[in-house]
């Protein structure tokens, strides 16, 4: 490896390490009451909670008619 692709190499990762310092950051605790807030604002949205109505499944089994 030459000197010239290391310095590149080097100076890539000195970029990225700024990039990554300069990110604001929250306390654990902070974001897990944050996201615990907004699942429970949003749990009467979510299908898998409340369901689905049956007249708008997409996946529900079509109905068949059978003539006796």
């Amino acid at each position: 490896m030459s000197s010239s692709s290391s310095v590149n190499t080097l100076q890539r990762l000195v970029e990225q390490l700024k990039l990554e310092a300069g990110v604001e950051r929250i306390r654990v605790s902070q974001a897990a009451a944050e996201l615990q807030q907004y699942c429970m604002q949003n749990a009467c949205k979510d299908a898998l909670l409340v369901g689905l109505p049956a007249g708008s499944n997409p996946f529900r089994e079509p109905r068949s008619c059978a003539l006796l």
